[in-house]
């Protein structure tokens, strides 16, 4: 089997909860985690006479989305998806059909590759089941449990269109999708909380031929999941195709630990589900007013503020990674105070976690001072800026009831020199360029200074010796 001779084509199907305080069509809460069946009323049951009402918020939110996504924000219809399992009490699912709220949109990733966006439409979530028994899946459970606090929750669909080719586009558009719910304030998209949930149209066809058949994998919760789950069908489905057999359009569901998927149930078409206009919901045509105001609204988004911060720093694969911990306006206000940008975004890459504590803009700004003209090593700023994270206070003050202070020239080029003669073997192959021991001669100067050597000069200092 060789994968080289075919070609993936993934569309995904994202499942996004709102963050709105109540569900879409009652005044029951949205609320993750409370006592199962006490979030529900009359209306998320599907009791007989009771009617939904529109949540407002629901409607902003999801234009709010379809903004950040360059969609056509436009007038849209509700329609019943006629399906019978237990989760939808009523046997039926409010959504939109073929007048979607928001549809032809684009998502750029940050490698500069833009994925086509065909719809991002409202509905409502299903109950949670819960197979008991067995593996956790239908076939094998002794009977199964039914949650009904998260029917009804409002959710915004978002249908990509098939323009991934790669297992690590697609985790770059789900994550990229996940930053943008989040910075907009539409969803707080915890995928371990089922607030975002990924499905995933799988296909493989040799280029130039038309696209395969496609099989869906249902609830992806990670993004690693994601990759593993189309990897792996990328090979199974490839297999088969070499083996002469077909491709069954189905849903399949992913088995973590396995690392598998497994097949589900043939793959429904629009037709099994009987869409019909909903008869107690009026079209939503929100007016160009307040769409405006919607839009004046819009935060900034995850790649204006990665070019915002680039056109500051210089920075490239770093300046995703700060934005994504929502660290870059720490650094900026620290660029602003007059701290080193370079210094500054290697700490925020890769000495902080999103928070960042106690840090604020200034001490951190004085920390990369001190760093870049040399009054404290790599290795000392480190120290230093994990006490600023956890207590606050002066990075000067803290430097120095540590006793951290540059060393000489004279003492560090003795420190070297200890260090090349404790180990004649280990010099001998640097000389010969091999570079893997430098980390070798650095770490034994390092300890015999007790860290207060800079790595970087210890290392300049090797290679000048090396052609003497």
């Amino acid at each position: 089997m060789s994968l080289d001779d075919w070609q993936l084509v993934v569309g995904l199907e994202v499942h996004a909860e709102l963050a709105t305080n109540t569900k879409i069509f009652c005044g029951c809460a949205n609320s993750f985690g409370d006592e199962p069946n006490t979030n529900v009323c009359p209306v998320c049951l599907g009791l007989p006479g009771s009617l939904p009402v529109l949540n407002r918020s629901a409607v902003e939110f999801a234009a709010r989305l379809g903004m950040a996504l360059e969609c056509t924000v436009q007038p849209s219809v509700f329609h019943r998806k006629n399906y019978f399992y237990p989760d939808m009490p009523k046997d039926y699912q409010v959504s939109q059909y073929d007048l979607p709220i928001n549809a032809d949109g684009t998502l750029e990733l940050p490698d500069g590759s833009v994925v086509g966006i065909e719809r991002a439409h409202l509905e409502e979530d299903t109950g949670k089941t819960t197979h008991m028994g067995g593996g956790g899946r239908i076939h094998d459970a002794a009977y199964s449990l039914v949650d009904y606090n998260r029917a009804g929750v409002p959710l915004v669909e978002i249908v990509s269109r098939p323009d991934i080719r790669t297992p690590e586009q697609a985790q770059a558009y789900a994550t990229e999708l996940r930053a943008i719910l989040a910075a907009t304030g539409v969803s707080d998209a915890k995928m371990e909380e089922g607030s975002m949930r990924v499905d995933a149209n799988v296909s493989m066809h040799k280029p130039g031929e038309p696209y395969g058949t496609r099989c869906e994998i249902k609830n992806l919760n990670s993004v690693r999941s994601l990759g593993r789950a189309i990897r792996y069908e990328m090979e199974r489905q490839v297999q088969l195709l070499e083996s002469g057999e077909r491709i069954v359009q189905e849903t399949r569901h992913w088995d973590e630990d396995a690392g598998r998927t497994r097949p589900g149930r043939s793959k429904e078409q629009a037709e099994d589900y009987r869409y019909f206009q909903e008869p107690d919901l009026v079209p939503v045509a929100p007016d160009d007013e307040w769409l405006a105001s919607i839009r004046a609204a819009m935060p900034m988004l995850p790649a204006a503020r990665r070019t915002r911060l680039a056109a500051q720093t210089g920075g490239d694969v770093d300046v995703a990674l700060v934005v994504e911990r929502g660290l870059d306006d720490l650094v900026l206000e620290a660029i602003a105070a007059g701290g080193d940008p370079g210094r500054l975004l290697v700490h925020a890459s890769n000495n902080l976690s999103a928070g960042a504590g106690e840090l604020s803009a200034r001490p951190f700004a004085e920390l990369s001072k001190l760093e870049a003209t040399g009054a404290l090593t790599a290795t000392q700023a480190k120290t230093v800026l994990a006490e600023l994270v956890t207590a606050g206070g002066d990075p000067a003050a803290i430097a120095a009831t540590r006793g951290f202070e540059a060393m000489g020239d004279d003492a560090l080029a003795a420190a070297v020199d200890a260090a090349i003669a404790a180990d004649p073997e280990a010099w001998e192959k640097f000389k010969a360029g091999d570079r893997k021991v430098t980390g070798f001669f650095v770490g034994l100067v390092m300890k015999t200074t007790k860290g207060k050597a800079d790595g970087k000069a210890v290392t300049a200092l090797l290679d000048a010796r090396a052609q003497s």
